[in-house]
């Protein structure tokens, strides 16, 4: 996939309005520069991935074409920080073909949602109809995606956009947004396994 490809498959479930946003499972960075395309240039991008080759790759591009990606060399099943962000209130994360390479989604979704503002958008670039492969070794049906959401705290999911799969199945796109924690709410989503406050 090119990145005017990428464009066109997340357009309708990115928000057009700049923003503080994060790629997680960057790779070479074909969706970070369709979020740059989308949002603008007036956001700030960061491109997390645990691959320093690839990151390298983005951190060449971004130096020349777009300073205000922050690419980022870490691992996003495990705690990190993101340099110069104050506080975690991120405007929206997107996960790119990303969540089903790791065994415990609801509680990877759950974690990074947490750094994103009340009303902030998640997107996933998912499978759909997908049997696991070392490639897609966990993938996320759209049967099993509203209960995703739910244990993360999000909003039902909204299918923007899918595909044929040259790989099979069928590529998803889904949008979710925050929900807004109350004091009640926020207490029995910190109950949650595996949930950390950052």
């Amino acid at each position: 996939m090119d990145t005017h490809e990428a464009v066109t498959l997340i357009a309708a479930a990115v928000p057009r309005r700049p923003g503080t946003w994060v790629e997680f499972g960057a790779g070479d960075g074909t969706f970070t520069r369709a979020l740059v395309g989308l949002l603008g240039p007036h956001s700030r991008i960061y491109a997390i991935d645990r691959d320093a080759r690839a990151v390298a790759v983005l951190k060449r591009w971004a130096a020349k074409e777009a300073a205000t990606v922050t690419p980022v060399v870490a691992d996003f099943t495990r705690p990190f920080d993101l340099p110069g962000l104050e506080e975690p209130r991120l405007d929206g994360i997107l996960l790119a073909n990303a969540l089903h390479f790791v065994p415990d989604a609801a509680v990877v979704l759950g974690r990074l949602t947490a750094w994103v503002r009340p009303g902030g958008r998640v997107v996933l670039v998912e499978y759909d109809r997908r049997a696991a492969s070392r490639w897609v070794p966990y993938p996320i049906p759209l049967a099993r995606l509203a209960a995703l959401t739910a244990s993360a705290g999000l909003t039902s999911p909204s299918i923007t956009a899918t595909r044929p799969s040259a790989f099979g199945g069928i590529l998803y796109v889904a949008a979710a947004d925050r929900l807004g924690m109350t004091p009640r709410n926020q207490r029995a989503f910190q109950r949650q396994p595996g949930f950390c406050n950052f």
